[in-house]
């Protein structure tokens, strides 16, 4: 019999893994999953500088770009010569001569080259500074860039939309942020209690979720004084949708403080004398943890379509403060989806996002469920 040195062993990764390598483990085979967490990372990062990502000044207006098309990014130039690198052409305008209608066509003649991390329109960042620097930016003001084309008043639709995601992806984290607040205090004092209390805050919770959502949330919306300003419009829908949002939350709480406060480590610490406080918030919390947090990713989405649908019937964010929910508002006239369709851009941006959040809520939540692995 050979004697195997113990150094020589090695243990079982994961035997010794924590509970958060075990759910980033299982999360990593999860490859659609995977890639919604590429474009939320993405997506946040634009919303939290959009100045830095937008072409054009979203706010800036022009009377010559009225419902002007989307532009295309050329790499190649072939009708001047033969030469590589981002530019475009700037658009000429011609009329039907029989109905009359705007007909855009490329000017060939004209090659715009594009910059990145040119100078253009100044911007701030977080409030603390300002700054010009777009990652792409383009030298010709007469002839601006328009990816997503232009509204009705020639605004420039990608960089709206940009700008847009700033309400629109922060509005859903901060409205889950009071959610979870709410939830986690109420259900885990239902749940670890118990008796009369638990007894009244389920009562309490049953009639908040018998609730009709959207009507709730439109009277509430369209109790709103329509002249305060934006930031506290912004506070206020977020605390509207936060106050409709907590009870599913509290009730999934409130279970798991029900299968817990019956489990051998939290009657040790009892008996050890450890205070409430320290029991809920030290041993019982961290240990469903990963469940609240894939709570919270599949919440999100439903607070991001919350916002967009009151600002798309008026009752939520007013112009002009930018929102997807504002931005598609532009699209709810006939006329103008038949003669710019690319104003529904904003909505593209809400679907990607809403899907997105949602596969990597559906990833976290098979990674951190005990049973599916």
């Amino acid at each position: 019999m050979v004697d195997i040195p113990i150094t020589n062993i090695q243990p079982d990764r994961a035997a010794v893994a924590s509970q958060w390598q075990l759910i980033w483990w299982a999360f990593r085979r999860h490859r659609l999953a995977m890639v919604a967490l590429v474009v939320t990372v993405l997506m946040y990062i634009v919303a939290l500088i959009p100045g830095f990502f937008a072409i054009n000044d979203p706010y800036l207006q022009n009377a010559r770009a009225t419902f002007h098309p989307p532009q295309k990014l050329h790499l190649i130039d072939t009708e001047n010569g033969f030469s590589f690198g981002p530019h475009y052409y700037p658009m000429k305008l011609t009329r039907d001569p029989e109905t009359l209608a705007a007909i855009y066509k490329e000017d060939t003649t004209k090659r715009v080259d594009v910059q990145f991390f040119g100078r253009g329109y100044e911007y701030s960042v977080f409030g603390l500074f300002k700054t010009n620097i777009h990652l792409i930016a383009s030298p010709d003001k007469t002839t601006p860039l328009l990816l997503f084309g232009a509204d009705r008043l020639g605004r420039d639709v990608f960089s709206r939309t940009v700008q847009g995601s700033q309400i629109s992806l922060s509005i859903g984290l901060v409205g889950v942020f009071f959610s979870l607040m709410l939830g986690i205090v109420l259900g885990g004092i239902s749940g670890y209690y118990g008796g009369r209390i638990d007894f009244f805050l389920q009562r309490v919770i049953d009639f908040v979720l018998s609730l009709p959502t959207i009507p709730i949330w439109l009277a509430m919306a369209a109790a709103l004084p329509q002249d305060w300003p934006a930031t506290l419009q912004y506070m206020m829908i977020t605390i509207i949708l936060s106050l409709t949002g907590w009870a599913q939350l509290a009730r999934v709480v409130r279970g798991r403080f029900l299968s817990l406060r019956t489990e051998e480590f939290v009657a040790a610490a009892r008996l050890d004398g450890v205070r409430e406080r320290r029991i809920i918030f030290r041993h019982m919390l961290p240990s469903f943890a990963s469940h609240i947090i894939a709570s919270i990713t599949l919440a999100v989405p439903a607070m991001i379509l919350a916002e967009t649908s009151l600002s798309f019937l008026g009752l939520g964010l007013q112009p002009p403060t930018i929102s997807w929910g504002v931005l598609l508002r532009e699209a709810q006239n006939i006329r103008s989806i038949a003669t710019a369709p690319w104003l529904f851009m904003p909505g593209c941006a809400v679907v990607v996002a809403v899907m997105a959040l949602n596969l990597l809520g559906d990833g976290l939540r098979d990674a951190a469920d005990p049973y599916n692995k």
